[in-house]
């Protein structure tokens, strides 16, 4: 059941990769000026929220093999 879940909710994870950009981006503007900074800072962001949900998707598929 969790596999299956899991095939068909991928398509609303498309979504995540513009918003995680934003995010990043908007982020690395407000603590840097120069664009190398910013680029740098917003790869790291991306990479820690990416890592972040990876996580707690993990926590989250492990408790419904459990429920």
């Amino acid at each position: 059941m969790p596999a299956t879940l899991l095939a068909t909710s991928t398509g609303f994870l498309w979504h995540a990769i513009p918003i995680i950009a934003g995010i990043s981006l908007v982020y690395g503007a407000t603590r840097h000026e120069l664009m190398g900074p910013i680029l740098q800072s917003a790869y790291r962001t991306a990479v820690w929220i990416l890592g972040f949900v990876a996580v707690i998707a993990a926590i989250l598929m492990v408790v419904s093999w459990f429920v």
